[in-house]
């Protein structure tokens, strides 16, 4: 594998930590919250074909449940600060708005999501 492929790879595997992060920051996974990430990978990322690793990523840190939201919110953080050319400014935005449409599909936006939609929208103005 080259090391392009591997690291387009890890980008996608970590947006899936980084949208599990947001849909578990409440403790709860709630089904509107993943089939709204479902819909948003189809419609949105669907440009590119190892998108789907966003769901395989998320899918998988759902059924292990070892992991929590500040764990895998962090592992997204660390990515982002070594990788930081990967983050277009489109990219920025639909991550953003991906990130929104989480925490907006059951309820409306709590304040855990608040908090972490916040600290996440400080991070990506930062690259």
């Amino acid at each position: 594998m080259k090391k392009e492929d591997n690291t387009n790879t890890m980008f996608y595997q970590n947006l899936g930590k980084l949208f599990y992060a947001i849909a578990c920051v409440d403790g709860i996974i709630e089904v509107d919250e993943i089939n709204t990430l479902k819909t948003m990978v189809e419609e949105e990322w669907s440009i590119n074909e190892d998108a789907l690793t966003i769901l395989d990523s998320f899918n998988w840190l759902h059924l292990d449940q070892d992991y929590d939201s500040n764990t895998c919110f962090n592992s997204f953080l660390n990515f982002l600060n070594m990788n930081k050319s990967l983050f277009t400014e489109n990219r920025k935005t639909l991550i953003l708005k991906t990130a929104n449409a989480i925490a907006s599909s059951f309820s409306n936006r709590n304040k855990s999501e608040l908090i972490i939609l916040a600290k996440l929208d400080m991070e990506l103005k930062k690259t």
